[in-house]
């Protein structure tokens, strides 16, 4: 059973929400450094504690939280609340305005082993070590992790669609998404939607890191804690929640992008790849995309001038030797990473996670143009995944590669913000939502 439960929320001053879009800024894994200079010259901007600058980075996230607590840039909410999220987007190519609903609550954090909440995706050590870094220093959950229930009678989207009546919110993002959120008080309405999610096992779409960082964090409070009851702030983590069966939910591929490669040539890796890959030149670059598409273990490879699709021979896949299930096995990124990362580049796969050579970049033509003008030795381009697949992973109790899915819109950091501060999470009313 996952237990969710309301918070205070601090965020922005009203004063200062009239023009909220200077306010939020991407997640910290996503912003690009030109975003981020950008962005570092609104003096209240998010970023400042979502991705702080400075040798000590997470030290002077905690000085300007606390200044920003005393100066009143930023207020605590009186009542406990379940902030509602939507967030309006198309997709390139499509005319369709899709609405991804989705609510963001206090989770109770769980051991991955206890399966109430369920990864997909192996994490990068100093990214989690970051993570748990900023939280030490801040206490502040600053943007919440995007989790997934199933319920196909959508009850819960009722209640939302409610409060979406009411907005507090709405803003245009960086990702031209138009993001709106409300808050659903009503003590009756929020213990059904703990009743729902009661019932649920949650998959991690996106932020394996800061949940990582945050469970991290509460096994190093549990073990200095003699008093532990498992009611402290530290036993929970802000997450946004949307349902698997809403039509709106869209997992965009993560195309791999590799350089410094010692001793490396194109005659080389072609004649690498030829043992277990058929290979087709593809005469204009852009058209991989669709060659790939719909077509099980192929890739498309962009590297010097030239272009290729690139797909596993079918009798190769037996030859994995990783302890994955089959369904596992016969992942596009399961074959990637094994027979090009780990065979042919020499990388193994508990190493790849910190290989500095690999590089994850959504974006297509940011992938040619690194390949082109000789920053990148060659990139892989990759399918989207559905979310059964990500399902079946989940379920399997492995996980994929790091990076595996893209869940677009990604969430923005700034809208709210949850404290794990006994004195700011405890609150007064917390008996009515027990």
């Amino acid at each position: 059973m996952a237990e969710i439960r309301p918070f205070a929320g601090w965020r922005y001053h009203q004063k200062h929400t009239q023009n909220i879009d200077r306010l939020t800024s991407p997640l910290f894994d996503v912003v690009s450094n030109k975003q981020r200079e950008v962005l570092y010259q609104t003096e209240y901007n998010s970023i400042h504690l979502s991705v702080p600058q400075g040798e000590h980075p997470a030290e002077l996230a905690k000085k300007k939280l606390s200044k920003w607590k005393q100066d009143g840039v930023i207020v605590q909410d009186q009542l406990p609340g379940i902030y509602v999220y939507f967030q309006h987007f198309s997709l390139a190519g499509r005319d369709q305005t899709y609405i991804r609903k989705g609510f963001i609550c206090n989770i109770r954090i769980y051991e991955w082993g206890e399966k109430e909440i369920l990864r997909h995706e192996s994490t990068m050590p100093f990214s989690v070590d970051d993570r748990m870094q900023l939280l030490h220093e801040t206490q502040l959950n600053v943007s919440p992790t995007h989790g997934l229930y199933t319920d196909p009678n959508a009850e819960i989207e009722k209640y939302l669609d409610e409060s979406m009546l009411a907005p507090i919110y709405e803003s245009e993002d960086y990702q031209g998404v138009r993001d709106v959120l409300s808050v659903i008080h009503d003590a009756k309405i929020i213990g059904r939607i703990q009743e729902i999610i009661r019932e649920k096992k949650i998959i991690l779409a996106d932020g394996h890191h800061r949940y990582e960082g945050s469970l991290n964090y509460m096994q190093q409070r549990r073990k200095e804690n003699p008093k532990h009851t498992g009611q402290e702030g530290y036993n929970y983590h802000m997450m946004m929640l949307t349902n698997t069966e809403a039509d709106d939910l869209r997992i965009l591929p993560t195309h791999r992008v590799v350089r410094d490669l010692d001793n490396f040539s194109e005659e080389w890796l072609l004649n690498q790849l030829e043992e277990d890959f058929t290979i087709k030149t593809v005469e204009n670059a852009p058209d991989v995309n669709e060659i790939i598409l719909g077509k099980q273990w192929a890739f498309g490879l962009l590297i010097g001038d030239n272009a290729y699709k690139i797909r596993l021979k079918p009798e190769k896949i037996n030859e994995i030797k990783w302890n994955f299930p089959d369904e596992v096995k016969a992942l596009d990124l399961t074959v990637m990473h094994y027979f090009i990362f780990e065979k042919i580049l020499e990388i193994p796969g508990q190493k790849q996670v910190n290989a500095r050579n690999i590089t994850f970049q959504r974006n297509f033509t940011e992938c040619l143009r690194e390949v082109l003008k000789g920053e990148a030795q060659f990139a892989l381009i990759t399918k989207d995944i559905s979310i059964e697949t990500v399902k079946q992973v989940c379920y399997s109790g492995f996980t994929m590669p790091q990076k595996s899915t893209y869940f677009y819109p990604k969430v923005i950091s700034g809208f709210v913000f949850s404290s794990i501060d006994d004195h700011e999470f405890q609150t007064p009313f917390d008996s009515c939502f027990q």
